[in-house]
């Protein structure tokens, strides 16, 4: 079987999702068709989902970060070979609908993180790294990870997808010539090893 390359294979779900699964749910109505559309891939209960990547969960997600997010999508400020052109086709009035949605919702996280580094994770999430320049997790985000405003929960989020965030912030983040509140993690993010970057991501998964 030959291998299909990740930009590929976003092209096509792309294509597929704006076809096809797109025109399906265009019956019921716009807000109803473009939640089953985000649920394709972020799960039912938007609990987030494992496959060829890690899909980020969207339950409880603070509104308003949702709403900048997807904004960056649209103006190229973050990248992503999916939520580039799926953002696009999001009318700017549907924007603070979807974000309320899946604020309500609350399934349990996925889990699946490796156990051995979470209480290293606990440490740096609340107490921070001061030799490294790295302030405490819970100083933005909150002793629960729920976060608040601009800041994301934490909360619930899928291990990998914590793990290839923080890794590559620089990468998908800040882009462009705009202020983008995200750029207070980007020295964070440098600042932390991979393992270290491991361990809080096991650790958040984990926080209800």
């Amino acid at each position: 079987m030959k291998f299909v390359g990740p930009a590929f294979l976003a092209t096509i779900l792309t294509a597929a999702f704006a076809g096809v699964g797109h025109a399906q749910y265009a019956a019921r109505g716009g807000l109803e068709a473009k939640l089953q559309y985000c649920k394709t891939c972020h799960g039912l209960s938007g609990q987030g989902y494992y496959g060829w990547f890690p899909m980020p969960r969207l339950a409880g997600q603070q509104p308003q970060y949702l709403e900048n997010q997807l904004r960056a999508f649209i103006e190229r400020r973050r990248t992503n070979p999916i939520m580039a052109n799926v953002s696009h086709g999001i009318s700017p009035s549907m924007i603070p609908a979807l974000a309320e949605h899946f604020k309500n919702l609350n399934p349990p996280p996925i889990g699946g993180a490796p156990r051995g580094s979470i209480g290293l994770g606990k440490q740096i999430y609340e107490e921070g790294l001061p030799e490294a320049n790295v302030p405490a997790c819970m100083a933005c985000h909150g002793l629960e990870g729920k976060g608040q405003n601009e800041i994301p929960r934490l909360a619930g989020q899928l291990y990998a997808y914590s793990v290839g965030q923080l890794t590559g912030w620089g990468k998908v983040r800040g882009q462009g010539t705009a202020v983008d509140t995200s750029a207070i993690m980007a020295p964070t993010a440098h600042n932390l090893n991979r393992s270290q970057i491991e361990a809080v991501a096991a650790y958040v998964s984990t926080l209800r």
